[in-house]
């Protein structure tokens, strides 16, 4: 009997807690299952359960239009010491609908204390929607798979929804995945609350298609937080950038908005063009220490268009914005490009350009004609916008940020505040802002 006992209680620390029974009794609660492997191709419908742990063993593709759905509150880790990726491929989908409480997460394999930038490689989403491309193109970082030449602009790839992405992103020699990778995808694709944390590459990357997204987190990114080229035409409301000071990619600038119709500046069509409203670019604060590869709030470059309204551009290091190119300093000129309703507070150039049809001068005029306003980083009076561990970066009562309505982006919500805030912190619950020591 004495040894049942013990068996009993053994059992019940490795396996699961007791609880007692209405009875007076004890039964055991069952625990969290093994981890389990996951690798190679997913072929049929498959669910991830938040009963354990996930451990992704390489590239692993989502294929044959199968559904990986993925429960609220799963975790998925990259396996250590891999190029490990999730790859949605054309016709696929990805169904992780986490929610506030419960959100779905991907983050490296390695223990608290110890993750980096680049543990793994992040999502990776293939669509089927309009790009500038009229051949084929391979998809960056070694994936083997093309996409580029169809123009199925509503094509669904799924759901991202309450994710975070942690210390992700490959890039090297121009061939990089990102935290989250957004290939052609198309217009019927949700994605809505995203983080990404400590991605080494972009932390988010989209290489043409129809996609929008709403409530989207860079935290702590290498290079661009957003990145847009190859014929993108969607619209971004309510995203948030924040910069760690003392890490950048060493070998090239690291902006809160890039965006290139191409890599050569071509007039390829659809031209680039994002629309982008109700943003917050935080720069990192202009401290001691201060990596030098911090650059642009907007970097606008290469033959784009963008519009870029309702937001706030705070503590960038080179520069708030830039407009690279004749080309994209005329479809400013012109009006087919729009900057309206900002806040730039940047610690050096509010406005600069390479261009020669238009001078950062001319810039300026035509930006503080249209809305926007010029500030010193420390009058924007964001509660605590600079602080890594648990920013705050809601207004303070009263000053400019909320003040007025301003007239929606198309495809955007009217709100009556500037940024990516009003009076409500829509990353309360769901985001993190101590990756590295979040026990999972």
């Amino acid at each position: 009997m004495k040894k049942l006992l013990l068996l009993t209680v053994i059992l019940g620390i490795t396996f699961g807690a007791c609880r007692k029974t209405d009875d007076g009794g004890t039964d055991i609660v069952p625990g969290p299952k093994t981890p389990e492997e996951l690798k190679g191709d997913i072929t049929v419908n498959t669910t991830l359960t938040a009963d354990r742990v996930w451990i992704l063993n390489g590239f692993v593709f989502v294929k044959n239009n199968a559904v990986l759905t993925i429960e609220p509150g799963t975790v998925v880790k990259g396996g250590v010491g891999q190029k490990s990726a999730l790859i949605v491929t054309q016709g696929a989908k990805i169904m992780a609908d986490g929610t506030a409480s419960r959100p779905i997460v991907f983050t490296s394999g390695q223990p608290v204390g110890a993750r980096k930038p680049g543990d793994w490689g992040g999502i990776i989403l293939i669509g089927r929607a309009t790009t500038n491309r009229t051949t084929p193109v391979l998809i960056e970082g070694g994936v083997g798979i093309n996409y580029g030449t169809e123009k199925i602009d509503d094509d669904n790839s799924g759901i991202l929804r309450y994710v975070r992405i942690e210390y992700a992103g490959i890039g090297t020699n121009d061939s990089e995945i990102n935290g989250l990778s957004l290939y052609a995808v198309g217009s019927k694709t949700v994605l809505d609350h995203i983080q990404t944390a400590y991605a080494n590459d972009d932390a988010f990357e989209f290489f043409g298609g129809t996609v929008n997204a709403t409530y989207l987190v860079s935290y702590a990114t290498a290079d661009d937080d957003f990145d847009f080229d190859f014929g993108y035409n969607g619209a971004i409301q309510y995203a948030v950038a924040l910069r760690d000071p003392a890490f950048v990619d060493a070998a090239d600038d690291g902006n809160g908005i890039e965006c290139d119709n191409d890599k050569d500046g071509t007039d390829a069509a659809p031209i680039t063009y994002p629309k982008l409203s109700n943003i917050t670019i935080i720069g990192p604060n202009n401290a001691v220490g201060t990596a030098a590869r911090h650059a642009y709030g907007n970097r606008w470059r290469r033959g784009c268009k963008f519009t870029f309204n309702n937001s706030i551009i705070l503590g960038a290091q080179k520069g708030g914005l830039n407009i690279e190119s004749d080309k994209t300093a005329n479809f400013y000129k012109n009006g087919e490009a729009q900057f309206k309703n900002n806040i730039v507070a940047s610690f050096t150039a509010p406005f600069l350009t390479n261009a020669t049809v238009l001078t950062a001068a001319d810039i300026e005029t035509k930006a503080l004609g249209e809305g926007n306003v010029k500030l010193a980083p420390a009058d924007v009076k964001l509660m605590d916008a600079f602080k890594l561990s648990g920013p705050n970066f809601l207004p303070a009562a009263g000053y400019l940020a909320l003040q007025g309505t301003f007239i929606a982006t198309p495809g955007a919500a009217t709100v009556n505040y500037r940024g990516a805030f009003g009076s409500t912190d829509w990353t309360e619950g769901w985001a993190n802002w101590d990756p590295q020591n979040k026990a999972y």
